[in-house]
């Protein structure tokens, strides 16, 4: 197994889970070395729905059980959409492209997010939908694997021999682009916050038609914000331009967030095809499980189950 991103670890568990002797090489120093370790962890596929095809909401629709079934921590309390007053055809837009929401107003808002209240007319509600913290669901994969009798080794070069393998899964994001030729990188962008000001007990996606964001609650009043997939292959720094836009749609969710810590800021390319559906790509003995785009969370059991079924002869 190479890697020990979310796809990778997602494979070597459910391979170990089905009896393979599983070892899982990763070039960095931790788990999570690349994307994974800045994603939001939201398992929504009811509000991707709103820019993804059908078949990523039906084939992410497990995911959340099987989340809930092997790391602790998963939150199931839904996902709440938001825009400002001025901004509200966004709410609707959004309505439109998606479903297995409810559409609630100022009093349902302030019951669900006290923080929110007054601040708000109109929410899309989610109920179905939950997330988990990328970070400890990582670790608590990585150690699964020990307990299913695998191993991890870090700081393995990428072109360390695998001739002792029978089968070797590929789960390495965009260094694998020299293998993968039809792959592109998308930008994303992330923010860690702390702010003891504000509570919010699910995620948040405010709406905006330029710089629509989300917020992702973790321990500890610290917050996660992301923004939406950038169509760039720049890897660099986060932009001066980029920081004041996200940090302007947080603030104009609560003015508490003014005062908070900026704890990290991080950029990084997403794997992605052009369909931007994630896939299982067989090259001999190697399995390639890439391109999972913006759905590294959802996408990554039902890629791990595909891969299983072509090592045990069920694919």
């Amino acid at each position: 197994m190479r890697g020990a991103g979310v796809s990778g670890l997602t494979a070597a568990v459910t391979l170990a889970e089905r009896g393979a002797r599983v070892s899982v090489h990763e070039c960095g120093g931790r788990v999570g070395w690349g994307a994974s370790w800045k994603a939001g962890g939201m398992l929504a596929p009811w509000c991707e729905a709103e820019a993804a095809t059908p078949e990523v909401t039906a084939q992410s629709l497990a995911s959340l059980d099987w989340w809930d079934a092997h790391v602790p921590g998963v939150d199931r309390n839904g996902t709440l959409v938001l825009a400002p007053p001025r901004d509200v055809r966004e709410i609707m837009r959004f309505a439109r492209r998606t479903s297995h929401f409810s559409t609630i107003g100022e009093g349902e808002i302030a019951q669900l997010e006290p923080d929110l209240a007054d601040r708000f007319s109109r929410a899309l509600f989610f109920a179905g939908e939950g997330h988990v913290n990328p970070r400890d669901a990582l670790n608590a994969l990585a150690v699964r694997v020990v307990e299913l009798g695998g191993s991890l080794r870090f700081n393995v070069p990428p072109a360390a021999s695998t001739e002792e393998y029978d089968w070797v899964v590929d789960c390495t994001g965009i260094a694998a682009r020299d293998r993968m030729t039809d792959m592109r990188g998308v930008r994303g962008e992330m923010l860690l916050l702390r702010c003891p000001d504000v509570t919010l007990h699910r995620p948040v996606r405010m709406l905006h038609p330029r710089i629509p964001i989300y917020v992702v609650p973790r321990a500890g009043h610290v917050y996660m914000v992301g923004a939406t997939m950038i169509e760039s292959e720049n890897a660099g720094p986060m932009t001066l331009r980029s920081m004041v836009e996200m940090l302007g749609a947080v603030y104009a969710l609560h003015p508490a967030f003014g005062e908070a810590e900026i704890l990290e800021t991080g950029t990084g390319l997403r794997p992605s095809y052009p369909d931007n559906m994630p896939a299982v790509r067989r090259q001999g003995r190697h399995i390639h499980i890439n391109g999972m785009y913006r759905h590294g969370f959802l996408l990554s059991p039902v890629r791990a189950a595909e891969a299983a079924d072509i090592v045990f002869g069920e694919g």
